[in-house]
């Protein structure tokens, strides 16, 4: 019986088949709407995963503080050279730490025989590849040995070894950095861009004793660091040893109680934690705009099922004439509704998703999106199409007959 129904209702929405369209074209709307907002947030949501886990796991920054001009205006973080490799180390000897690296950053060119190229330079340690978890896949990171002998090393980011070696071997050669020749002696996988699209491929790294000696030279930054960046062991330990962190360091710069941090600690996971929260409520917010267009579609719906009942009465007083029960009559109403629900659904998502893979920038659809797409469809269907269904059930027989 129910298999009737379906081919019946089926028939009655082709006899009309361009109001049939235009009344799914709310539907088709609204869940292309929500698929394409669903599907941006949800990509947004996925890069910006990816961005914060490229950085390193467990991961905290500690930056130097801001220096302070006479009037005693802050100048900025990393203006003053509060941080030490001293300081790196008593970090590093924390129970709850796997390893900590400082680290000193600038831009040069490097020169490789006559191939030239811009770059930033990362001078560190070499606990940095186990707190970016990025080790070499060419040759090898340097030693804790070479960095405290000053050794003239040096790995390359993929993009730098192509711009200055092209399909040359680079691992061997030499590159210069402020006139200072390196013996390349590993080249890092491609990570691609990081946060604020920097490419995170275009950089130089050195051992940390050898830039500041030979590159960045003496003064009061000699033993001095911007950055200090640690890894903790476990996820669940990044509050209590930011804290640990925090205490170790007042102590060692001799802070009075009441002086404010002449440093500053980041907490990568975190700041991670509160972009998933902004993406997830913007999220719910552009799919609550493309529910709008749901609702409107759903009354678009009720009122071309409503006109059908008026234009249907006669068919539906024979029905109750030979014995069609209401029931079957409210159900038959019903399922023409829900078809329409959920054929202008299928259409949306086909059209929403077509749209979602030409945007300029990626989105992510969810198979969740989709069935909650015809979750909601379906409702829409049924609560918009139980009035006029409803309706021709209580119509009278003999009346319908009349009409």
């Amino acid at each position: 019986m129910l298999g009737a129904m379906l081919a019946e209702a089926w028939s009655a929405l082709l006899a009309n088949r361009l109001r049939s369209i235009l009344t799914m074209l709310g539907m088709i709307i609204g869940v292309a709407a929500v698929i394409v907002m669903l599907a941006i947030g949800n990509g947004v949501q996925a890069y910006i995963e990816r961005q914060i886990s490229s950085l390193g796991t467990n991961l905290l920054i500690v930056n130097a503080g801001a220096a302070r001009s006479g009037g005693g205006f802050a100048q900025g973080i990393g203006t003053a050279p509060t941080l030490t490799l001293d300081d790196a180390e008593a970090i590093g000897r924390l129970p709850a730490v796997a390893a900590a690296a400082p680290v000193s950053a600038f831009s040069t060119q490097a020169v490789a025989g006559p191939a030239n190229w811009l770059t930033a330079v990362t001078a560190t340690t070499p606990g940095w590849f186990q707190v970016q978890d990025w080790f070499p896949d060419e040759g090898r990171a340097f030693t804790e040995m070479e960095n405290r002998q000053g050794a003239r090393v040096a790995v390359l980011g993929r993009k730098v070894a192509d711009e200055l070696f092209g399909a040359n071997d680079p691992i061997g050669q030499q590159v210069r950095v402020r006139g200072i020749s390196f013996t390349v002696i590993g080249v890092l996988p491609s990570k691609g861009q990081g946060i604020g699209g920097a490419d995170r491929d275009d950089a130089i790294v050195l051992p940390l004793n050898s830039a500041q000696r030979m590159v960045q030279g003496g003064g009061p930054f000699r033993r001095s660091v911007r950055t200090i960046m640690i890894t903790v062991e476990r996820q669940d330990e990044l509050e209590s040893t930011q804290e640990q962190i925090s205490q170790l360091l007042r102590r060692r710069h001799r802070l009075a109680p009441s002086a404010v941090d002449d440093f500053n600690i980041t907490n990568v996971s975190a700041l991670g934690d509160t972009f998933k929260q902004t993406t997830g409520a913007l999220s719910l917010l552009l799919g609550a705009i493309g529910g709008i267009s749901l609702v409107v579609g759903g009354i678009g719906i009720m009122n071309i099922m409503l006109v059908s009942v008026t234009e249907r009465t006669r068919e539906i007083g024979i029905r109750m004439a030979i014995g069609a029960p209401r029931s079957a009559i409210r159900l038959q109403f019903l399922l023409e509704a829900l078809m329409l629900s959920l054929a202008g659904c299928l259409a949306g998502v086909l059209i929403g998703g077509g749209i979602s893979r030409f945007l300029p920038f990626p989105t992510v659809i969810s198979p969740g999106s989709v069935l909650i797409a015809f979750a909601i469809s379906a409702g829409i269907g049924i609560f918009f199409g139980w009035w006029p269904a409803t309706r021709a059930a209580k119509l009278s027989p003999i009346e319908a007959l009349r009409s």
